[in-house]
């Protein structure tokens, strides 16, 4: 299936994985002085010598990486935080374990590291992308065989399996089936011509058919309803599934149907991945079947599927029933306001949503107020709220900007591609300007904003220690302003993003200048009010 790329143009984001080989250096030598110095871990377990140490520190981290990585690479256009949160426990984790092996001696060091790290992750989808045939798997796949290997993840992603390294893998696969927890399978058809894609696909979930599987990777494999079912024996075994990944995979209304059919048991299911696919209106009633079966659901993702109201409505209904949800992404859809407002009603009994990603889903005005009320009045602490390119005005400012004053754990805000203009943006600038002092990002990119939203914002800027990026790029901001803005920030003047794509000659200076005094004069005394 020829992937649905998404035309319009998107603002950019801040990548935070993966980290650089200096904060990795930096990382070893600190849990390196963990292991070695005197904290109350190795007051009760005992210390290690300074080469023991570093030895396990080095091996702690390569294994904390490697388990990150692969997490990470599930989601590729997020900005790797969840990564770093898991890097970061991963390696807690290892330093614990390893200090509870008690101090040994020097010759001992290396056997205990060892036993203490031995390699749970297994992946082959480094270097080039490529075929694989039954002598190259013959050769990669010999870890796997080892007797006592303790390998619980593994990915083959980017390498596309024929026939011959399918069979190759099958026993292997079988005999780890007791002991695999999380397999990657994305993007390991490729190029293959679709009877013996099908044929690889059925072998591997022979293979695999009653894993004890806690995640499972699919994605980017143009499965189709023939390849959802070519995978059926494998789904319909799963009864401890905890996440499921079905990206860019041509996933029609019948391939939607399908999945809900073969997946019969979600109730532990927390992470539910549908991104790039054509299910439409029908197939989220489908996958919203799915949806109420998995009570347990913190992450959902069911951007680019071409959904429109229908099928909105059908999703933020089965969502009702997912109390714990932590993240939800519905990006890039034909919503409108006719799904937005069922939305809304959704959000408002959600109290532990922080991030919410809303971009691209025609919400206009009607579905960008309802939603901006429903958040106002919920418990969720909010970290991330995008609401790019809904054609929002100005009529809907003054409740998003009570919205926002309401969430103080507010990291970043995206209201990009809007038609705010200096009004609408004053109004949420206000809203800011106190408190918030986890705010690091904000983009208001492309919203006919002029000089007086650019100062409004710049001032939120200066007031906020340790903020990160402001994108006012795309808007009709005078030189005059755009140098008045760089004055404000020139304490950071790294905050302030590109401005390659503003129009200062977007409007008669002239005619700005008389146009924000007028407004200026207006907002001076506007407060947010929470209960509008």
């Amino acid at each position: 299936m020829a992937d649905t790329l998404d035309s319009r143009p998107h603002t950019f984001s801040i990548k935070l994985w993966p980290p650089s080989l200096p904060t990795r250096q930096a990382l070893i030598e600190r849990m390196t002085n963990n292991l070695s110095s005197k904290t109350i871990f190795t007051d009760k377990f005992g210390s290690l010598t300074k080469d023991q140490a570093t030895e396990n520190a080095k091996r702690i981290e390569d294994v904390a990486f490697s388990t990150a990585n692969l997490h990470y690479e599930r989601e590729p256009d997020g900005d790797g935080g969840s990564a770093v949160q898991l890097y970061a426990r991963e390696c807690s984790k290892l330093i614990l374990e390893v200090l509870k092996k008690g101090p040994v001696a020097a010759a001992k060091a290396e056997e205990v590291v060892s036993a203490s790290l031995k390699e749970t992750v297994f992946d082959i989808s480094k270097g080039k992308r490529a075929f694989i045939e039954a002598e190259e798997a013959e050769e990669l796949l010999k870890p796997l065989k080892e007797h006592g290997n303790a390998y619980t993840k593994i990915c083959f992603s980017n390498r596309s399996f024929g026939l011959g390294a399918a069979r190759v893998a099958e026993p292997i696969l079988a005999s780890l089936r007791d002991q695999l927890k999380v397999v990657d399978l994305s993007d390991f058809v490729a190029g293959r011509p679709e009877v013996e894609a099908l044929e690889v696909m059925n072998i591997f979930s022979d293979a695999l058919r009653g894993s004890v599987l806690s995640s499972l990777n699919l994605s980017d494999n143009a499965l189709g309803e023939k390849g959802v079912r070519a995978f059926g024996t494998l789904l319909k075994s799963l009864s401890s599934l905890e996440e499921l990944y079905l990206m860019n995979d041509g996933i029609s209304k019948e391939a939607a149907q399908a999945v809900s059919e073969l997946i019969p048991s979600t109730d532990k299911l927390k992470v539910l991945h549908f991104h790039n696919n054509m299910t439409g209106d029908e197939g989220a009633v489908a996958i919203a079947e799915v949806v109420k079966r998995s009570p347990l659901l913190v992450d959902f993702r069911c951007s680019s599927t071409r959904v429109g109201s229908g099928g909105g409505v059908a999703l933020s209904e089965a969502l009702e029933r997912c109390a714990r949800l932590e993240k939800l992404d519905l990006r890039d859809n034909m919503f409108g306001a006719e799904a937005g407002v069922p939305l809304s009603k959704t959000l408002s009994r959600f109290e532990h949503l922080t991030e919410l990603y809303l971009s691209y889903l025609n919400l206009e005005d009607e579905g960008a107020i309802a939603i901006a009320n429903a958040l106002k009045e919920s418990a969720s602490p909010i970290e991330v709220l995008e609401m790019a390119g809904n054609d929002i005005t100005v009529e809907a400012a003054s409740a998003i900007a009570a919205c926002v004053a309401a969430k103080q754990d507010l990291n970043k805000l995206n209201l990009s591609e809007n038609e705010l203009k200096d009004e609408g943006c004053v109004q949420i600038a206000k809203s800011l300007e106190e408190d918030h002092l986890k705010l690091q990002y904000i983009d208001m990119s492309s919203n006919c904003i002029r000089r007086a939203g650019a100062r409004a914002l710049a001032q939120v800027v200066v007031k906020k220690q340790g903020f990160k990026l402001l994108n006012i790029d795309g808007n009709i901001i005078s030189e005059e302003g755009v140098e008045e803005v760089k004055e404000m920030l020139k304490k950071t003047p790294e905050v302030l993003g590109a401005l390659d794509e503003n129009d200062p000659d977007g409007e008669a200076e002239e005619d700005e200048d008389e146009g924000n005094d007028e407004l200026e004069s207006k907002l001076k005394k506007l407060e947010v009010n929470e209960d509008d």
